[in-house]
């Protein structure tokens, strides 16, 4: 669970700056300055490890400059809202690729799970994304930006850390139980 949940904030940590940072100054040019940066700093520290730059780092990256580039142009708080429900579908599309989920998983569930559970849950994955994206439209469109970074806070990053915790627990009853069977585990 650790892996997963360190990847997933190493996955929204640009996100999570930029809230923070224009949450604390209202200032929205450094808030996605820094964010870009954030993003473009652990692109380029994989790539000094030479570790493998995930599709999601990618996609990451982009909506950061991208979204950031329009944010700045739009320079309005309902599409610093709604921008939320873009990335989410966004990476909600790229979660439907079949075995993303292995650099989540670490060694033990990957040898002892299923490939149909890694991928349904893949799928399941996506799935939530989509069905955050739409969440967030809803707030977005019907809330000031005070409620919203909350939901943001609570609803989106919240949720995305109940999923992790679900599927752990799914996960490790399914590992058990199989290495019981096997007599592995006592």
């Amino acid at each position: 669970m650790q892996t997963a949940l360190r990847q997933l904030f190493q996955d929204f940590l640009s996100a999570i700056v930029f809230l923070t940072l224009y949450a604390l100054t209202e200032n929205l040019y450094l808030a996605t300055g820094l964010a870009v940066v954030v993003s473009l700093t652990q692109i380029s520290l994989a790539w000094w490890r030479g570790e493998m730059v995930d599709a999601i780092q990618w996609l990451v990256l982009g909506l950061v400059l991208v979204l950031g580039g329009l944010t700045l142009v739009a320079n309005d708080g309902r599409f610093i809202m709604l921008k939320s429900s873009i990335s989410h579908s966004a990476i909600g599309v790229v979660l439907l690729r079949p075995g993303w989920m292995g650099r989540y998983l670490p060694p033990i569930a990957s040898d002892n799970l299923s490939k149909r559970f890694i991928l349904v849950a893949g799928y399941c994955w996506a799935g939530w994304f989509f069905v955050l994206a739409a969440a967030n439209l809803v707030v977005a469109l019907n809330f000031d930006f005070s409620v919203w970074a909350w939901f943001f806070l609570f609803g989106l990053v919240g949720g995305k850390i109940l999923a992790v915790l679900v599927q752990y627990v799914v996960a490790r009853t399914i590992i058990v139980r199989k290495l019981r069977a096997e007599g592995s585990l006592a």
